[in-house]
């Protein structure tokens, strides 16, 4: 039975939303790594990784986190736009949402992140391969 699939094997339905609830909310963490620094730092500091992480990482233990400003909200989302400023650098927590594993393991937990994320059970459908590698990402 090690090969049984997961029960998402035919797939989940995704498309965002935009509305900005993962970047908004409830203080929380932003896990970046020095790769994502450097992408961000490309985007926004002119390449200065040491700039960037003065300025918009914080430390937490050994881990680096995005900053968020005091209402709970990522620094590079905008408000006003309902958008994230760094998109196409954005860190793979980011990128894999909502395909985490704390996400997908049980249909009861899925069926929670419906109720918290508008786009997540509706839209496009992403096959389990595409789960899967979205999950794999986020392994560490």
């Amino acid at each position: 039975m090690a090969d049984e699939l997961p029960w998402y094997r035919d797939g989940l339905q995704f498309t965002c939303s935009q509305c900005g609830d993962c970047c908004t909310g409830a203080p929380g963490y932003v896990w970046v790594n020095n790769e994502e620094i450097a992408a961000l730092a490309a985007l926004v500091e002119n390449g200065d990784a040491e700039a960037f992480e003065d300025k918009y990482v914080r430390r937490v233990g050994a881990r680096k986190s995005l900053k968020e400003f005091s209402d709970g909200a990522c620094v590079f989302f905008d408000t006003a736009a309902r958008k994230c400023t760094v998109y196409s650098a954005r860190p793979r927590q980011c990128r894999t949402w909502p395909f985490w594993d704390s996400n997908v393991k049980t249909e009861e937990d899925w069926k929670y992140t419906c109720t918290v994320c508008p786009g997540s059970g509706k839209g496009q459908m992403h096959s389990l391969e595409q789960i899967e590698a979205q999950r794999q990402v986020m392994k560490v």
